[in-house]
């Protein structure tokens, strides 16, 4: 089936994994979108210099990170930036993956052509001026998501922000099991078993790249990464479904094997988003 202007094969999916399509900003504040390859641009790269931006600047990952500090309260930006990279991989996993199994292509997110705005929730975050065709074979999905958006993404945050590469590579791999876990659960519910089945089959293969390899284990529609996004870190936050650690570190202890089981975690695919911390002092946040 051919991508149709509106993509609105998407719809009854619900938020993660909706993407808004327009040739005019369908924003009441358009001054706040910004392309993605703003986000990934190199004149930012000083992070300690990131919190005398002002927020009504360009600096869409520094707004992102800032807003996500405030709501979630913890005391480090590199856990903001963390679940800040892990929420746009989310979005970005799960349209791709949805166009890839509903039509059998996906719109090419050039980031050029892919506008965020850094203080919005999905689905009104994404905007897509227009829907260009491509294949939806997993080697597409790769270079559409991982490729153009995820590894240049993962080093805007590492330079800006100090956070590892392997966890931001454990971020992206945490993001694309949660997309296809959703994607399987609402194909099931629909008795659509062929989807279903295209959306665990794409999914294993993409988490099978080169830049995914060895992020984790997958076991089903389940995942257990091998790296942890810091949501612990976060006041109350616990452990997320799929960290390595089966309880939240301590500064002295060294890692322990993963457990079966879990304590609460972030939001992902599927959730609906929590409401907002009141602000402290310094930035943190969240990641799954």
């Amino acid at each position: 089936m051919d991508l149709d202007p509106a993509l609105s094969a998407l719809r009854p999916l619900g938020g993660f994994s909706v993407l808004r399509v327009s040739r005019t900003a369908p924003s009441r504040r358009p001054a706040a979108l910004a392309p993605l390859a703003d986000v990934y641009a190199p004149e930012y790269g000083d992070g300690s210099a990131d919190v005398q931006v002002p927020l009504e600047c360009s600096d869409p990952l520094g707004r992102r990170v800032r807003k996500v500090a405030a709501a979630l309260g913890a005391a480090e930006t590199r856990v903001a930036a963390s679940v800040a990279q892990q929420g746009l991989a989310a979005r970005l996993w799960s349209v791709t993956l949805a166009c890839a199994v509903l039509y059998g292509r996906v719109p090419d997110l050039d980031p050029r052509l892919l506008h965020w705005d850094p203080e919005a929730t999905a689905p009104d975050d994404l905007w897509l001026t227009e829907v260009r065709a491509r294949p939806g074979d997993g080697g597409t999905v790769a270079d559409v998501v991982l490729t153009t958006h995820l590894a240049p993404l993962a080093e805007a945050v590492h330079t800006r922000y100090g956070v590892a590469r392997g966890l931001l590579r454990g971020n992206a791999a945490s993001a694309l099991a949660g997309a296809g876990r959703e994607l399987d659960r609402w194909a099931r519910r629909h008795g659509r078993t062929d989807t279903a089945a295209r959306a665990r089959s794409l999914t294993a293969g993409l988490l099978a790249h080169p830049l995914l390899a060895g992020t984790g284990t997958l076991t089903g529609t389940s995942f257990r990464r091998r790296s942890c996004c810091l949501y612990y870190r976060v006041p109350g936050g616990g452990v997320c479904g799929d960290c390595c650690f089966p309880t939240p570190p301590e500064p002295t202890r060294s890692p322990r094997p993963p457990e079966p089981g879990s304590l609460p975690r972030p939001p992902e695919p599927g959730d609906s988003p929590p409401p907002p911390r009141p602000p402290r002092s310094s930035p943190g946040a969240r990641s799954g």
